[in-house]
């Protein structure tokens, strides 16, 4: 059999039509589904049981279990979802990722979908130019999809016909007795195969026309073992620039998969003969197909059993092994995915950045903590730590603020429905709250500076109260950020208007107080401009509190 290197390129031409069809489809699915697929992510992982069937369902319909992993890893980064219930949505994406194969093998060899790929083609194009969005994002399914099955149908074209070649069968036949040793280094072509294509379902895909050509079980199968090792891999290059929870989300699935084509590779030989079973040995390579997306199926699925009561014991492993920076502090607020061009989907985009938004929120309730505990030491040395940490929590606010909306800036200029349109102001006015939150708390911690420096001090009754507004402002805190990770629909305004309300009355009471005591003897009046000044910037801090929910809502407020 003469094969050189215009059949090569051959191959990788038909592997790249492939993917770039699975991508379109892949892309279209999101934008048609990926805010529904968020809500369900949010609302059916209540613990790692629920998670998996969660991670199933979210990549059968998305057909992307990297959409699946970025989302989950966003939701953990936002506090979202624990390291705990990820671990399931994980080990389901893994399940519903063997979706692919059994769509390959049952209808891209079964039926002849190339020959309907014009005909699809003719349907989705002129849905691509009617002014209703949803039928646009339909349109990229339907030509995705086309595109997909046409790359199929050029892939089994290019691959050599291994069958009717009996050299080639006598080769791979010598590695087919090889016992162990062979396995794994089949289960090595199959990892590198699916780090080169950067696509486990691109690399299962090219598996399975192999093995319709020919291509012995007991090898196909020890590539798709290394597929799922290679599909990790990729996840853990990309957790390099990541923070520790995105680090440690990925160290989970790659802990999950490596022990899985562990115990699989040992037994494989005792799988595959009950596979055999239900796909007996046919005339030609076209069962062994059908054999191999069920040997996919089984495996992870037997997987996720034999796993999902070990996932503690994952999650202990990942956390021991992944260690955090310093205290954690900076490490767990930094950006993660913003201007890395993940998704094209518009709604996928807009919840990542609504992640990023959570996270600023997270920051600037740390920077009031701070600066509650800086107004009540006394060690000098501490305050000094404690207003450094203000002063980098508060660049950090600003280069959250700009990065965001730079994202959002550009998210802009793709083509958004009124409401993503209304989204994207809404987000922006967020931040711009948010940001203006972590100004006013550095400034307040320069005030507490300044009576140190000048060697004044509060009265007890001024800490009293102090603490009281600072107590106030914290539970609006909790209110806000409740309200930042619920649903929009869902949100209420009641609960932080009416703290709002709270603190501007304690501030009044506090004015009026202090306007009582001016001029009276022993009331200080340096120690008393500076008591102003932090207890009117708790009152503006709850003002621009409130200000968030209602931009969630839609009812924001001109603050001046």
């Amino acid at each position: 059999m003469e094969f050189g290197i215009f059949d090569v390129l051959k191959i990788i031409g038909a592997l790249g039509f492939f993917i770039y069809g699975m991508k379109v489809m892949s892309d279209g699915l999101q934008q048609v589904a990926g805010d529904s697929m968020r809500k369900v992510l949010g609302a059916m992982t209540s613990n790692r049981f629920t998670g998996v069937f969660t991670g199933f369902l979210i990549t059968g319909i998305l057909q992307s279990s990297s959409a699946t992993t970025v989302m989950t890893v966003s939701f953990v980064n936002a506090g979202l979802l624990s390291l705990m219930e990820s671990a399931g949505v994980m080990m389901g994406a893994n399940v519903g990722t063997t979706i692919t194969g059994w769509l390959v093998s049952v209808v891209g060899f079964k039926v002849r979908i190339a020959d309907y790929a014009l005909p699809i083609i003719a349907i989705g194009f002129p849905m691509m130019f009617l002014r209703n969005q949803n039928f646009q994002k339909w349109a990229e399914v339907l030509i995705g999809f086309a595109l997909l099955f046409l790359g199929l149908a050029e892939l089994k074209d290019a691959v050599p016909d291994i069958k009717n070649n009996p050299e080639v069968l006598d080769f791979l036949n010598g590695f087919n007795h090889g016992g162990f040793f062979t396995r794994l280094l089949f289960v090595g072509i199959g990892t590198l195969l699916t780090i080169v294509v950067q696509s486990s379902s691109a690399a299962m895909t090219l598996t399975i026309v192999l093995t319709s050509q020919g291509l012995p079980l007991d090898i196909a199968a020890a590539m798709v073992l290394g597929e799922n090792i290679g599909t990790t891999i990729t996840a853990e290059l990309a957790s390099l620039v990541a923070n520790t929870t995105a680090k440690r989300s990925a160290r989970i699935h790659s802990l999950f998969n490596l022990v899985g084509v562990t115990w699989m590779i040992i037994l494989m030989p005792i799988i595959l003969d009950l596979l055999a079973q239900v796909f007996p040995p046919p005339s030609s390579g076209d069962a062994n197909k059908f054999a191999l997306a069920a040997f996919h199926t089984t495996f992870n699925t037997l997987n996720v059993a034999l796993l999902i009561g070990f996932v503690p014991l994952l999650v202990r492993f990942a956390t021991s092994t992944v260690k955090s920076k310093d205290d954690g502090e900076e490490e767990e607020f930094k950006l993660e995915y913003l201007g890395s061009k993940i998704f094209n989907s518009v709604e996928l985009s807009l919840a990542e950045a609504h992640a990023e938004v959570i996270k600023l929120g997270k920051v600037t309730h740390k920077m009031s903590r701070i600066l509650l505990e800086l107004s009540n030491t006394d060690r000098k040395k501490r305050k000094l730590k404690l207003l450094e940490k203000l002063r980098k929590f508060e660049d950090l606010t600003d280069a959250m603020e700009e990065q965001i909306a730079t994202f959002l800036v550009k998210l802009s200029q793709e083509r958004l429905s009124l409401e993503e349109s209304a989204e994207v102001k809404g987000i922006i006015d967020i931040i711009t709250d948010l940001e203006r939150v972590g100004d006013i708390i550095l400034r307040m911690g320069y005030d507490i500076e300044r009576l140190d420096r000048k060697d004044l001090h509060f009265n007890e009754n001024q800490n009293n109260h102090l603490n009281e507004i600072a107590t106030k402002v914290d539970d609006a805190f909790v209110i806000m950020l409740e309200n930042l990770k619920g649903e929009k629909s869902k949100v209420s305004l009641e609960s932080a208007k009416l703290k709002e309300e709270e603190i501007n009355q304690l501030k009044k009471d506090l004015r009026k107080e202090q306007m009582k005591l001016i001029g009276l003897p022993g009331y200080d009046v340096p120690s008393g401009i500076v008591y102003r000044d932090i207890y009117s910037g708790y009152e503006k801090l709850g003002d621009h509190i409130v200000n968030v929910t209602e931009g969630i809502v839609g009812e924001k407020l001109d603050l001046a």
